[in-house]
């Protein structure tokens, strides 16, 4: 039977104990899917899988801010990394929040018809690149942490599913039909409408520092701190030499999708781990069997693998976060 995973077989939630379990638990009561891919292939990583969510149901789900207004800039940022998945899923959710015409507009490839869904979209496209000017936001000031723990959340979330996913959200490739999408965005709509408590992941959480200064005050903050956390100890698995050659690259990095030679990446022969890492930030659609296959030796587990992919995924990350701009009322703080 064919499954979504391209290179890992993650261990069945059934499985589960202690906070992973709690984690499901939480996956199906608050977000509707049961078993969602994007998080079940996090699960050979536990220490990735609860942070991961715990910033997606605090800022998408729980924050403040329109569904349908987190959701558009969801889609644009899943627009802008080229990740299929993705942008099917929200699709199907925007369906979910009631918004039918909306998701079938974008769908097809058109324009929203209102200016201000337009306005969420392409503040959602501009994100990719380090430095956009995301200023004014294209809503209210006090909704900044949920939209920017969105946008950051699917940052991350698009780079791993286009690593470790096939591009179909549904097999056959079912979710193509209108009918289809309907079909399953209806069946989502009660949880997706219905309002989350903020702060229910928290606790799932090793440590709660308070993140960084766009999310004080918010459960985003912690969230965005223990990912963060959490994803950098993939770097164990490179040399010195190699994790200075991604940080080089993500450094200079302005949001570009790499040209079709792959010209300044490491060689599969020479450093396979930063040539993973770096396709993971930068383009992991590109990765390829031969990538994987010239990486994994026979130490190496699935575990390893997403924390990998995790590391590259959250450079891309760190770089666009680092190159906000403070809140107003920060700015004009002495």
């Amino acid at each position: 039977m064919s499954t979504p995973f391209r290179y890992t077989q993650p261990p069945s939630p059934k499985s589960a104990t202690g906070r992973v379990a709690e984690v499901h638990a939480q996956i199906a009561a608050d977000f509707g899917i049961d078993r969602p891919a994007t998080f079940m292939v996090l699960s050979s990583a536990p220490e990735l899988l609860v942070p991961a969510w715990a910033l997606m149901r605090e800022s998408l789900i729980a924050g403040p801010g329109s569904r349908t207004g987190k959701e558009l800039a969801a889609l644009g940022v899943s627009l802008s990394n080229n990740c299929p998945f993705c942008v099917d899923a929200h699709t199907v959710l925007l369906h979910a929040t009631g918004d039918h015409a909306l998701a079938e507009r974008l769908a097809r490839g058109d324009d929203p018809e209102s200016e201000e869904h337009t306005r969420v979209l392409d503040w959602g496209l501009a994100s990719r690149a380090p430095g956009a000017a995301l200023r004014p936001y294209p809503f209210p000031e006090e909704h900044a942490p949920a939209y920017l723990g969105t946008v950051l959340t699917f940052h991350f979330i698009n780079r791993v599913a286009s690593a470790l996913l096939s591009e179909q959200l549904m097999p056959g490739g079912v979710q193509r039909f209108r009918a289809v999408r309907s079909l399953a965005g209806r069946a989502l709509g009660r949880t997706v409408r219905r309002e989350a408590e903020p702060g229910a992941s928290l606790p799932l959480l090793d440590t709660l520092g308070p993140g960084p200064d766009w999310a004080l005050g918010s459960p985003v903050g912690p969230a965005y701190a223990a990912l963060r956390a959490a994803a950098r100890t993939g770097a164990e698995l490179l040399d010195p030499d190699e994790r200075a050659l991604v940080h080089h690259a993500l450094r200079d990095w302005d949001g570009e999708h790499p040209s079709a030679v792959l010209r300044g990446f490491p060689t599969r022969r020479e450093r396979p781990g930063a040539r993973l890492a770096l396709l993971a930030a930068l383009a992991p659609y590109r990765i390829t069997d031969e990538d994987v296959a010239a990486w994994h030796m026979p130490w190496h587990n699935d575990e390893q693998l997403v924390r990998l992919v995790a590391y590259g995924a959250f450079a891309a990350v760190d770089r666009i976060e680092s190159a906000l701009a403070l809140p107003a009322a920060q700015e004009a703080t002495p």
